[in-house]
Parts: C-alpha cells; sequence; structure tokens
C-alpha cells in the first residue's frame, strides 16, 4: 500500500524533487524597501542612500543624467568613497562625441574611476548599485531627472549580505571584461 500511495505521489507531484528552477530554490530572505514612481519618493531616494556611504559604490548604470545622482557621487568620492561606475557606452549620458555636462564633470573628478561596456557587445541595460556591502538598489528606473518623475518605475533596496555580494561578483566580472572602453578625459 505504501509503495502505490508513493507512486501516486511522485505521479502528481506531491512529493517534493529537486528544485527546478530559480523559484523552485530556497528563498532568501531580506530586508527589501520598495518605491514606486513618478514621484518624490523616487527622486530622493539615490541621494539619501548614496548619502549614507563611507566605504564603496560600484554602480551600473544605463542612463546617468540626474543633477542629484551625479552630486552625490561626486559628495562620496569627495568623503573618499570608491565610485566605480560601468556604463553603457551609448545611453549613459553620451550625445555623440559629448557627455551630458554633469555626467562629464563626474567623469573627469579623480577619485571616480568609469568603464563603458565594449559597443560591439548588447546594451548595459542595468540601473542598480550597491553601498559599501549593505545594500543594493536595483528597479527598472534610470538615474535620470525623467526615470524618477515622469515614467512609471518602481525601484527595491535590498539589505541582504549574500544579494548584495551576489551583485558585486556580477559587477566584477563586468568590470573586468577585456573589451572594456576607460573614460579618458
Amino acid at each position: 500500500m505504501f509503495f502505490r500511495l508513493l507512486l501516486i505521489g511522485l505521479f502528481f507531484g506531491l512529493i517534493p524533487s529537486a528544485a527546478r528552477g530559480p523559484l523552485d530554490r530556497e528563498p532568501t530572505m531580506a530586508a527589501v524597501r520598495f518605491l514606486q514612481g513618478p514621484g518624490d519618493a523616487l527622486a530622493d531616494l539615490d541621494s539619501e542612500l548614496i548619502g549614507r556611504s563611507r566605504q564603496a559604490i560600484d554602480m551600473a548604470a544605463y542612463v546617468l543624467t540626474d543633477r542629484n545622482i551625479t552630486d552625490a557621487l561626486e559628495a562620496a568620492a569627495g568623503r573618499g568613497v570608491r565610485v566605480r561606475l560601468y556604463l553603457d557606452p551609448e545611453e549613459a549620458g553620451r550625445r555623440g562625441d559629448r557627455y551630458d555636462p554633469r555626467l562629464e564633470r563626474l567623469l573627469r573628478n579623480p577619485k571616480v574611476v568609469a568603464r563603458f561596456k565594449s559597443p560591439s557587445r548588447d546594451s548595459m541595460h542595468l540601473k542598480a548599485y550597491h553601498v559599501d556591502g549593505r545594500w543594493l538598489r536595483t528597479g527598472s528606473a534610470n538615474f535620470s531627472f525623467t526615470g524618477a518623475h515622469r515614467q512609471d518605475n518602481d525601484v527595491m533596496v535590498v539589505e541582504n549580505r549574500d544579494i548584495v555580494t551576489a551583485f558585486i561578483g556580477r559587477f566584477e566580472q563586468m568590470w573586468a571584461r577585456a573589451d572594456n572602453e576607460l573614460f579618458h578625459p
């Protein structure tokens, strides 16, 4: 009888099997702040979070033109925070051979290091960064005025060492690509 019930259970999927996909894995517990925009919550979030930095910020940005964010990154670099930017070569704030003036000022800061993904690769579409290995900001909102104030977007700030460490690992892989382009002032 037990064997028959076991076969029926296996047939109907009542007995757990090995994980078949990402959603079958054990969930990771994390403190998550979830914000939606457009609105002030998104506009203020990045300045506040970057303002908390004391050691390191690694940012992967498809677009980086928001004055409040570039100012906050400059201020962080001024406090001695290591700031690394990994940017899409076309969308980060470049317009032809020129950059958005705020982005160019940030890129020229000697305490900020920037690399651009090779134009021969597909777009670098992330909108994420970590602060001090403690917080991960990620979501659909670009680092732009439009992304915070006009577009329907969402952003999550995740506080979990394992999740942030996974992002840092991925960032290091992107950062180390041999075909990246360095910013040359």
